[in-house]
């Protein structure tokens, strides 16, 4: 009988359904609208028809299938209690017993487990990715803000309340940047996609350039990609983020660094796809603001976890963690 794990990625605008084997290959998967009216009752009746949905459409492939259980991964997700937190970009306020509310609907599966979505990233990659045999390494995810995963002797890292890991809010710049948080001078100010969309816009400023490709863009329409782009292409203030970036990028994972003594630091999202315009910046960083018995020592790798499916995968290898825990 194959065995597969569900996983869930709840998102700000979309929520993600997948069915997953015990190699990491997603076997259906679908999406449905994560609500803005708050009503979490009607979300969790919603996710549960549309999980049945998808185990009615594997078994049509595979009737000889056993369902271990369902991980989801949702931001400020609290992994001892199964709750969501105050999460500042869903509909759903105050703190919410996802676990409790979903195992209500199908209560057929033993195991449920929550975890935050980086955190869900991170078990991924140890289980289905590059990190598999690591038993201490970080992965960080850049998007629209910067999470971390962080796994130690094996086991991720959680914390005394579950929230442990929040590697994207140390603080680089004193009285910095406006965090999305409300802190300043956050990494995430500096290196996620929008910070490196401010970034780009702080040097058109400095340099007063108007022959860059991204001076005629308005602020609301940069984007990473456009900034990749322009820095193939050779465009001065496009390279100049890049540099920047990484070398913020770069300092923060050296204080990982000395906390942990990872083996490796995975990197994760959109633009990690710039290749060498983001890893070379942040290796050359990382060495330099390291303690010299660390340097030339820690890799910086890119995830080998697909970005399409990703978010998926992480979450249902919260399955088989719970289950090779028992």
């Amino acid at each position: 009988m194959k065995k597969v794990a569900i996983g869930i990625d709840i998102g700000g605008t979309n929520s993600a359904i997948g069915v997953v084997d015990e190699l990491g290959n997603v076997l259906v998967k679908d999406t449905i609208d994560t609500p803005n009216h708050g009503n979490i009752q009607m979300f969790i009746d919603d996710l549960a028809t549309a999980i049945k949905k998808q185990i009615s459409n594997v078994k049509l492939l595979n009737a000889d299938l056993e369902i271990l259980g369902i991980g989801i991964g949702a931001p400020n997700a609290n992994y001892y209690k199964g709750t969501i937190e105050h999460a500042p970009n869903l509909s759903f306020k105050g703190i919410i017993p996802f676990s409790d509310l979903l195992k209500s609907k199908l209560p057929e599966y033993q195991t449920i487990a929550l975890t935050n979505d980086a955190n869900a990233a991170a078990l991924g990659e140890m289980i289905y990715g590059g990190a598999k045999g690591m038993k201490n390494f970080a992965m960080f995810t850049l998007g629209t803000g910067v999470g971390s995963g962080i796994v130690v002797n094996g086991d991720l890292v959680y914390g005394n309340d579950g929230f442990a890991g929040e590697c994207g809010h140390m603080i680089l710049v004193p009285n910095g940047r406006h965090c999305g948080c409300g802190g300043r001078g956050h990494l995430e100010a500096y290196c996620s996609a929008p910070g490196m969309k401010r970034t780009a816009f702080e040097l058109l400023v400095l340099y007063n350039d108007t022959s860059s490709a991204l001076a005629n863009k308005s602020f609301n329409e940069l984007d990473s990609k456009m900034i990749y782009d322009a820095a193939m292409a050779g465009d001065k203030i496009a390279n100049e983020v890049f540099e920047i970036t990484g070398s913020y990028l770069g300092q923060g994972m050296a204080d990982t660094v000395h906390h942990l003594s990872p083996e490796a630091i995975f990197l994760f999202g959109g633009p990690t796809a710039a290749g060498d315009l983001i890893f070379g910046p942040t290796q050359r960083s990382l060495e330099a603001h390291l303690m010299p018995i660390f340097r030339n020592k820690i890799k910086i790798l890119p995830s080998k976890l697909s970005l399409g499916d990703a978010a998926i995968v992480g979450a249902s290898a919260l399955v088989w963690k719970e289950i090779e825990k028992r």
